[in-house]
């Protein structure tokens, strides 16, 4: 067996040289599902995984755009549609300097099986640029974005590619693009989401992703005879994903100790309780101003710069930031503190050895393809509601989520499940590569 998958990942590396984001998803996924391709005779000769690594397009293109000083500045403009078998491509736009094709290959397939664990008619994609947002006037971004759909417009479309937000895009970003695009095709129609609520969005979606994580955590814990009241969480991030899991670690009655950004992290002994989450969403979503500005308004915190919250000792870790945020040292830290569950609120915010120590110490670990699965899902939903020119309720739309993040952890059950212990990366990547494989052994070989 193991032959076998280092036979495959070499001849995936040939290919996908130089990109080592993409070929650390692609290893994660080749180790746990090839030993159950090869006794399925259904999937095994089909070449089906060699087939789901291969991007179906990929698009790269110039965007250039006038800045305020009217100098011409130019990026590079992304798009990867990665596999289209159960539905039209579905993943997010990420405007980060770090963007490249190994960051949006990598998070391109890994939506392919987050999609998949929604059980909704969506395919896989992603793209973006290495657009900097941060620190631009609101007429640069705008100018940007015009730029950026003026060349993405014609490879998407609401039965075709439908985009969203990500890191450096959010509801401004998801407004001006959506405007060029309404623009240029002259329609109004549900290509983006993520969108406001009184032109196509849906509610409870900017909740999604971090109240999802939640969610899905919830049911691990159900699922040993466990709770989240009086749990307590250490959380990265602080923009919209760690914001709102912190929010609804509050009202599940966990008590959230940290918060990060690129500078450093806080951490409040008394707990962040709604109004100290309020002031860090004033603080970040309106002030756009540093993490370490909290201690100025709530003294008894600390600030500990240009460092990540892992050694603080707590219940349940959620790294809501970036890839490979979370290094084998900081796995073992949360360990040596007694932490026993960590659920990626990120896309795979945590190495490959980081993850293989917490499945050899059996700690409760949910991959993010699971685990942060609520974003899409509500993006999923915001696409049923823009085709029936419907808006459905705050109480509906959570209660459609809390539902899909339980029906995800049943599928991880059923493929995970190793007696005493659940492998939630088996049986995520299991469950997923199922359902794509299935079409696509079914659509025949294209």
């Amino acid at each position: 067996m193991e032959k076998i998958i280092k036979q495959f990942l070499s001849e995936v590396n040939k290919k996908n040289q130089n990109e080592p984001e993409f070929m650390q998803a692609v290893t994660e996924v080749a180790e746990t599902v090839i030993p159950y391709i090869v006794t399925k005779d259904i999937y095994y000769g089909q070449n089906i995984l060699l087939r789901m690594v291969e991007p179906e397009r990929v698009i790269s293109f110039r965007v250039a755009w006038i800045d305020d000083n009217e100098e011409i500045q130019v990026n590079r403009g992304y798009r990867i549609e990665m596999n289209s078998a159960i539905g039209p491509y579905k993943g997010g736009l990420r405007f980060h300097p770090s963007v490249n094709m190994s960051i949006l290959k990598f998070l391109a397939f890994e939506q392919v099986f987050k999609n998949a664990l929604t059980t909704l008619p969506m395919g896989g994609g992603k793209g973006g640029s290495d657009f900097d947002p941060k620190g631009k006037s609101d007429t640069e971004v705008m100018r940007f974005c015009q730029s950026f759909m003026t060349e993405l417009f014609r490879h998407i479309g609401p039965n075709k590619d439908i985009p969203a937000g990500d890191i450096g895009v959010g509801g401004r970003e998801i407004g001006y693009l959506f405007g060029q695009y309404k623009r240029l095709k002259n329609e109004f129609s549900g290509v983006l989401t993520g969108k406001g609520v009184s032109w196509g969005g849906s509610l409870i979606r900017p909740e999604a992703t971090g109240y999802g994580v939640v969610y899905f955590i919830d049911e691990i814990l159900k699922n040993n005879s466990d709770g989240l009241k009086n749990k307590l969480v250490v959380i990265s991030g602080s923009g919209n994903v760690a914001q709102y899991a912190t929010e609804k670690c509050i009202d599940m009655g966990a008590k959230v100790l940290t918060l990060s950004d690129s500078s450093g992290y806080i951490y409040d002994k008394d707990g962040i309780d709604k109004e100290k989450l309020e002031y860090i969403m004033e603080l970040k979503n309106i002030k756009r101003d540093r993490i370490s500005e909290y201690i100025k308004k709530y003294p008894k915190a600390e600030f500990h710069s240009n460092k990540k919250p892992w050694s603080v000792k707590c219940d349940i870790a959620i790294p809501c930031a970036t890839e490979n945020e979370l290094d084998l040292n900081a796995a073992k830290e949360l360990l040596k503190n007694g932490c026993k569950t960590v659920g990626e609120g990120a896309n795979m915010p945590c190495k490959s050895d980081a993850v293989n120590l917490f499945l050899k110490n059996k700690i409760q670990y949910a991959p993010g393809k699971a685990s942060n699965a609520g974003g899409v899902a509500v993006s999923g939903l915001e696409m049923a509601q823009n085709s029936l020119k419907y808006t459905w309720s705050r109480e509906v739309v959570d209660g459609k989520l809390k539902e899909i993040m339980s029906d995800i952890h049943s599928s991880c059950l059923q493929y995970g499940n190793d007696k005493d212990y659940v492998n939630y990366v088996k049986g995520a990547n299991i469950a997923g590569f199922v359902k794509v494989a299935d079409a696509m052994l079914a659509q025949g070989v294209v």
